[in-house]
C-alpha cells in the first residue's frame, strides 16, 4: 500500500506524467484489441470454438488450394469455416479437409464445389449440407468424389488445342494491347462491323457446312464401295460374266418376248376384272363386318351362357355315367331284336303310309276318346266304376280300310253290337 501511495503520490507532483501513462495504456489496449481482430479474422482457432466439426471431402483434383491461406467454406454465399488440410491419395484424387462451425449440420447426401473468388485462383468449397433422408455426417466423415466438383482451369482448356492455336491465342494476346489502346474510340464501331460481316457470312457458312457433310458421306461410301470391290473382286467378275450371258439369252429370246408382251394387255384386261370382283366383294363384305362389329358386343354374353350351359352338360355328363354303363349289358342283350326289327319295319311300311289321314280324322274325337279312357280301364270290359254298361266291340283291319275309323267315312271292316 505505500509504494502505491507513492506512485500516486508521484504521478500528481510530476507534470504530464499521468497523462502520458493514460495514454499508453489506452494505445496498449488498442493494440491488444486490433492484434485479438486481426488474428480472429485470420482464421485461428480460439479455445471455445474446439467444437467445430471435422469432416473431409474427395476431389478428382484441387489446384490452387492452399491450408495455409486459411480458405473458406461456405453454406449459400455465407462462411461458415475454412479449409484445415489438403493431402493427396493414393487413388489419385484430394482429400480436402475442412472444419464447419458449431451448430452446422452436414450429411451424406451433401455436395461440396470447388470454386474461386477472383480469376487469380483464390479458391473457397461451396458446400451444399444435404438434408433428410441422409444421416448426419460424424467427425472425420467424406464426401465422396461423385458428390464433388471442381473448377475448370484455363489452361485446362488450352491443352485441348494444337499447336497452331495456341500459337494464335498467343499472338492474339500480345496484340490485343495495341489493339485496345484506342478500343475507346474505335472499338464499338468496328465490333458493330464484325457483327455485319459475321451475319453476312452465315448462309456461306451453313452451305459449306451442309457441303462438307456431303462429302464426308460420299468420301465414306466411295470408301466402302472400293473396299468391298477390292475384297470381292473375284464375285465381282463372276456377276459381269452372268449379265453379259444373261443378256446373251435375252438377246436369243427376243422373239418370244415379244410374244409374251403382246398378251400383257389382255393379262392387264383379266386383272382389271378382278380387281372389279374384288371391290363388289369388298361391298357386300362390308355390311357383313358391320353385322359382325354389332353381334361382337351381345357374343361374350352369349359365349357366357353358353359357358355356363356347357358347364350343365358336364354335370349331367357325370350324373349319366353310371346310367350308361348298367345299360350296356341291356343294350347288348337288344342286338338281335334289333336285327329283327329291320325285317319288320319293311313289312310296317304300308301301314304308315295311312297313318297321316287316320290322324288327321281322330283327332276331332280325342276328346270322346279321353272320357271313355276316363270311365274305364279296358276298352273290352262291360262294367264301369257305376255298374255294368252295355259295351262295343268293334274288330277293325286297320291294314285294309283305315277310313272306317271315323262317321262318315266308307268302312268294310266287321261290326257287332
Amino acid at each position: 500500500m505505500r509504494r502505491i501511495g507513492q506512485l500516486w503520490g508521484r504521478l500528481r507532483n510530476i507534470p504530464g506524467l499521468g497523462r502520458d501513462l493514460l495514454v499508453l495504456a489506452v494505445t496498449v489496449a488498442v493494440a491488444t484489441a486490433t492484434t485479438a481482430y486481426i488474428v480472429m479474422q485470420y482464421g485461428t482457432n480460439v479455445p471455445w470454438q474446439d467444437d467445430r466439426l471435422t469432416i473431409a471431402a474427395e476431389f478428382d483434383s484441387a489446384p490452387s488450394v492452399d491450408p495455409s491461406s486459411k480458405q473458406e467454406v461456405r453454406i449459400a454465399g455465407v462462411p461458415v469455416g475454412k479449409i484445415e488440410a489438403a493431402d493427396p491419395q493414393e487413388n489419385g484424387t484430394t482429400r480436402i479437409e475442412m472444419s464447419v462451425n458449431p451448430g452446422r449440420t452436414v450429411y451424406d447426401n451433401a455436395r461440396a464445389v470447388l470454386r474461386s473468388k477472383a480469376p487469380v485462383n483464390i479458391m473457397y468449397i461451396s458446400l451444399d449440407p444435404g438434408g433428410p433422408p441422409g444421416e448426419p455426417l460424424t467427425e472425420g466423415g467424406t464426401i465422396p468424389v461423385p458428390q464433388t466438383q471442381r473448377l475448370t482451369q484455363p489452361w485446362e482448356l488450352l491443352n485441348k488445342l494444337d499447336d497452331r492455336t495456341r500459337d494464335a491465342i498467343t499472338s492474339l494476346i500480345n496484340e490485343a494491347d495495341a489493339a485496345l489502346a484506342t478500343a475507346p474510340e474505335h472499338l464499338p464501331e468496328g465490333l458493330d462491323e464484325t457483327s455485319a460481316v459475321m451475319n453476312s457470312f452465315r448462309p456461306v457458312v451453313e452451305e459449306l457446312r451442309s457441303r462438307r457433310e456431303s462429302i464426308s458421306e460420299l468420301v465414306t461410301s466411295v470408301a466402302q464401295v472400293s473396299t468391298a470391290v477390292a475384297e470381292d473382286d473375284e464375285r465381282l467378275a463372276q456377276l459381269t460374266s452372268s449379265l453379259q450371258t444373261s443378256l446373251s439369252v435375252l438377246a436369243e429370246r427376243d422373239e418370244e418376248l415379244g410374244d409374251t408382251l403382246e398378251q400383257v394387255p389382255g393379262l392387264s384386261q383379266d386383272l382389271e376384272q378382278a380387281m372389279t370382283s374384288t371391290s363388289n366383294l369388298t361391298d357386300q363384305l362390308d355390311p357383313t363386318l358391320d353385322a359382325l362389329h354389332g353381334a361382337s358386343d351381345e357374343l361374350p354374353s352369349t359365349l357366357s351362357t353358353l359357358s355356363d350351359t356347357m358347364a350343365e352338360a358336364g354335370r349331367m355328363v357325370d350324373a349319366a355315367g353310371p346310367t350308361v354303363e348298367e345299360a350296356r349289358p341291356v343294350v347288348a342283350d337288344l342286338r338281335p331284336l334289333a336285327s329283327d326289327l329291320n325285317s319288320t319295319l319293311d313289312d310296317l311300311a304300308p301301314v304308315t303310309e295311312h297313318l297321316p289321314p287316320a290322324t288327321k280324322r281322330i283327332v276331332p274325337w280325342l276328346d270322346n276318346l279321353a272320357a271313355f279312357v276316363y270311365q274305364t280301364s279296358s276298352a273290352f270290359s262291360l262294367s264301369d266304376e257305376n255298374g255294368g254298361l252295355g259295351r262295343g266291340n268293334f274288330n277293325i283291319n286297320v291294314a285294309e280300310t283305315v277310313d272306317g275309323l271315323v262317321p262318315g267315312a266308307d268302312s268294310e271292316g266287321t261290326e257287332d253290337n
